[in-house]
């Protein structure tokens, strides 16, 4: 009876925090966009490329997490099969963005990048909220051991990284506009984000892929 208990609260725990990710993701891509019309940075652009990519694969997890933590007499073989699907899904995601990201980077001129103050803020609130939100998912996840909450930790502690990699890069772009450090600093700091959301693409997308064929072996 205990049991039950405590996997329905985290169960009820993990949707309030994929679903209070989706609604604290869903303004940045907005805000960025509008940014874009004042801001051309390079690692602005990319920003906004990343959190539009992020923001589907979250919502993404959170319908797959509705689906199978409401379906109780759903197959477990299913069920993991599903949960895995949406994994890979979220690496791919992170994969594509990171080499959309890349490709922003290394075509950007050296003109003006205008005002990057918007997307200078949003990167340091995501710094807080993402940091935040890894450390919850990765609490949940040992609690209830479901792979979707693995995913989003893993998604929200790269995604904590980069927000700091960008920070950097836009106070640099913001604060020493013109200038060839800041033109440099915009540039790296697009690529070294792009490679650390590629790397973590894969990893998750092996691990995943890894499972599901373990699990089949193991069905046979």
């Amino acid at each position: 009876m205990k049991r039950k208990t405590e996997e329905k609260d985290n169960k009820k725990s993990g949707f309030k925090t994929l679903l209070l990710s989706v609604l604290l993701s869903s303004p940045g891509p907005l805000i960025l966009g509008l940014g874009l019309t004042v801001g051309r940075s390079s690692t602005q652009i990319s920003d906004f490329t990343r959190r539009s990519a992020e923001l589907l694969a979250i919502i993404a997890s959170f319908v797959v997490y509705c689906m199978t933590s409401k379906d109780e007499n759903m197959d477990p073989v299913k069920k993991r099969n599903i949960e895995l699907s949406s994994n890979i899904f979220v690496g791919i995601i992170m994969c594509i963005s990171g080499i959309s990201m890349i490709v922003l980077a290394l075509v950007s001129n050296n003109e003006d990048k205008g005002n990057v103050i918007p997307a200078l803020l949003i990167a340091i609130s995501g710094v807080i909220a993402n940091t935040l939100f890894w450390r919850k998912y990765t609490s949940l996840y040992k609690e209830s051991g479901n792979v979707i909450l693995k995913a989003q930790g893993k998604l929200y502690g790269a995604k904590s990284i980069v927000d700091t990699c960008i920070t950097l890069s836009l106070f640099m772009v913001a604060f020493f506009p013109g200038k060839k450090v800041s033109q440099y600093f915009d540039v790296i700091g697009s690529i070294l984000v792009s490679v650390y959301m590629i790397k973590s693409g894969i990893q998750t997308v092996r691990e995943s892929f890894g499972r599901k064929k373990a699990e089949k072996f193991t069905n046979i």
